[in-house]
């Protein structure tokens, strides 16, 4: 992602102008309004290219979910302020913030009226693929469902059925789980570690290659 410069007066123009952010006065109110407006920019943008996922949003609809998420992203920015390290400039930083604020917004959006199952039990094959097809699979998809059964608990069940299965949005589930993205990260490894030890167990995956044996 390319820079972007920030206006403002002459201690603005450089890119350290995150250091005035806790500052009193005009400097440290000029700053915030700075921050403000790089996010904004990026939440506009960023919505404006997932607008596609919210078919009946319209424009009141779209800069209404912007300023959300950059009012979010602030937020989140402030909080991770001390963890900058200076590796890229600091615009180009916050604005990475914009971006994923944008796009939880959507997502949360989208799936605003979509049940979220929860389920324990893999789908039904799709009764389209051909007999072939799913003779071929059948015997691997039944080792699969058993060790996810056997070797997983209930609530890493829930996860990997929403999140691999049934694609639901990690920050959507978060939120419908009360709980946080890294704890879900931590769910699914966990899980795929189980998953992984059941099917080697079972001679359905080579512990050597990760493969499935030929």
């Amino acid at each position: 992602m390319s820079d972007l410069p920030v206006s403002g007066g002459d201690e603005m123009r450089e890119d350290n102008w995150h250091h005035h952010l806790g500052a009193g006065g005009s400097v440290g109110l000029d700053a915030q309004r700075q921050l403000h407006e790089l996010l904004l920019k990026a939440t506009r943008l960023q919505v404006w290219r997932l607008r596609h996922q919210l078919p009946g949003a319209g424009t009141t609809d779209l800069d209404d979910l912007a300023q959300q998420a950059a009012d979010d992203a602030h937020l989140a920015v402030l909080r991770k302020i001390d963890t900058f390290e200076g590796r890229s400039r600091f615009s180009t930083w916050v604005y990475k913030f914009g971006i994923l604020h944008a796009g939880v917004a959507i997502r949360r959006q989208a799936w605003r009226h979509h049940e979220v199952a929860l389920s324990e039990t893999l789908p039904l094959i799709d009764p389209e693929h051909s007999p072939a097809s799913i003779a071929e699979g059948g015997d691997l998809r039944q080792a699969v469902q058993e060790a996810i059964a056997s070797a997983l608990m209930s609530h890493q069940r829930q996860v990997v059925i929403a999140l691999l299965i049934d694609d639901v949005p990690i920050d959507v589930l978060a939120e419908r789980m009360d709980t946080t993205r890294n704890a879900l990260y931590k769910n699914v490894h966990d899980a795929r570690k189980r998953l992984c030890e059941a099917l080697i167990a079972s001679g359905h995956l080579d512990a050597r290659s990760g493969r499935t044996p030929s």
